[in-house]
């Protein structure tokens, strides 16, 4: 009876806000508030559905991580199934549950254990989700409260409706790269193993991009595919607008060679080289390169040009390989955990060269990272979950190298 009388209370609450209203956004949040305090729960979202791009944003939420500025593409995870389907999905135990994928709270160490995810269906199609994670007390959700969350969902539709909603989707940028429905397969047994299952990207000029996920995901894969290391299965793949989906091996070989720089984990340097001579052989079959002593001292090593890698620690050796990319002056550096063997300070050092490169000069930088810390720095942060991109973050605000922690 308490529960009955809580949820009725709820509704004429929610009813209040949203249908006598002047200011759209301010309403829907405390709708949202409302939910997830009734409901005694973690955590809560409002995904909006942008159908030019055909993702899911979220637009408002609550709970132990920032999301803010995120985006889901429609019809991956239980948000994006919702959404494409118009009908709710109630998941009352995560763990057994074979729908349910990490959802984009389980960043920082949140598990999501049970949901509600509702669908926001006006007169006409399905513009976005609300969903509800996780109860304070460990239960797991019933249906009487998938009931209240769709009748909220239900007003929140019907509101958006009649007087609009401005989403805020960021800033409209050039696109530098563009993978669309990416597939990639390897020969396993008797039959294949599909590492990418359609990777869906854009990748913008003068941005960094640091892309997360577990080992085995799919992340290096994606990326070696990018640079031109590994050949796509299906998809498309547009460089600048020039399809580079079923290359040649001369457009290849031109390609890495002109267009794209690569910063590795094991730093790849020639150890009868000096630094500066390490630098200077890429220069040379560089078709556009910047003079070889510019790029050493753009990471701060003019001193130790000189030295060769075995006089040089780890971090000193790392920027050695960044100025090794950054010398043919490419559009695109792709960085493969470049801190992976340093220390944290040292890696602190060599993330701050990165992101100097980014801000001064006329590059774009892709790097592959388990470290969830390191995209605090990035502009955006795509994580990529079992062969698909399970979502993407903007940062509006991203940390200086120096601030990190871990």
């Amino acid at each position: 009876m308490e529960k009955d009388k809580r949820f009725v209370k709820a509704t004429y609450e929610i009813m209040e806000q949203l249908l006598n209203v002047e200011d759209l956004d301010e309403a829907l949040s405390q709708s949202l508030q409302t939910i997830v305090r009734t409901l005694d729960s973690k955590a809560g979202v409002i995904w909006y559905l942008d159908r030019n791009s055909d993702r899911l944003h979220s637009v408002f939420h609550i709970g132990p991580s920032d999301i803010s500025n995120t985006s889901i593409e429609n019809g991956i995870g239980i948000e994006g199934v919702v959404t494409k389907t118009g009908k709710s999905i109630m998941i009352s135990d995560a763990e057994t549950d074979p729908r349910f994928e990490p959802t984009v709270f389980d960043d920082q160490g949140f598990k999501t254990r049970s949901m509600i995810c509702v669908p926001l269906n006006n007169s006409k199609e399905t513009i976005g989700c609300i969903e509800i994670i996780n109860k304070n007390n460990g239960a797991l959700y019933e249906k009487e409260e998938l009931e209240l969350c769709e009748h909220m969902a239900n007003l929140a539709a019907f509101t958006i409706d009649e007087k609009g909603l401005d989403v805020d989707l960021g800033e409209d940028k050039k696109v530098l790269c563009s993978l669309k429905d990416i597939t990639k397969e390897y020969p396993s047994g008797d039959g294949f193993l599909k590492v990418l299952k359609g990777i869906n990207l854009d990748v913008y000029e003068h941005e960094f991009v640091v892309v997360l996920g577990e080992s085995g995901c799919g992340k290096s894969t994606m990326m070696n595919i990018i640079g031109g290391m590994d050949y796509l299965t299906s998809g498309t793949l547009l460089i600048e607008g020039k399809d580079y989906s079923h290359p040649d091996d001369a457009q290849l070989t031109a390609f890495r060679r002109e267009y794209v720089g690569f910063i590795f984990q094991s730093y790849n340097l020639m150890p009868n080289l000096t630094a500066l001579e390490n630098v200077r052989f890429i220069a040379e079959i560089a078709k556009d390169p910047i003079t070889p002593e510019d790029a050493i001292a753009k990471v701060g090593l003019s001193e130790r040009a000189d030295n060769y890698p075995s006089q040089l620690s780890g971090g000193q050796q790392q920027r050695v390989s960044i100025a090794r990319a950054l010398v043919k002056n490419p559009k695109l550096i792709l960085a493969d955990e470049p801190t992976a063997a340093l220390d944290l300070n040292t890696s602190k050092e060599v993330l701050g060269v990165i992101q100097e490169i980014v801000r001064n000069n006329d590059t774009t930088v892709m790097m592959v990272t388990h470290n969830p810390e390191i995209g605090k720095m990035a502009d955006r942060v795509v994580r990529v979950s079992n062969g698909r991109i399970a979502s993407i973050k903007r940062n509006i605000h991203p940390l200086a190298a120096e601030e990190l922690s871990w």
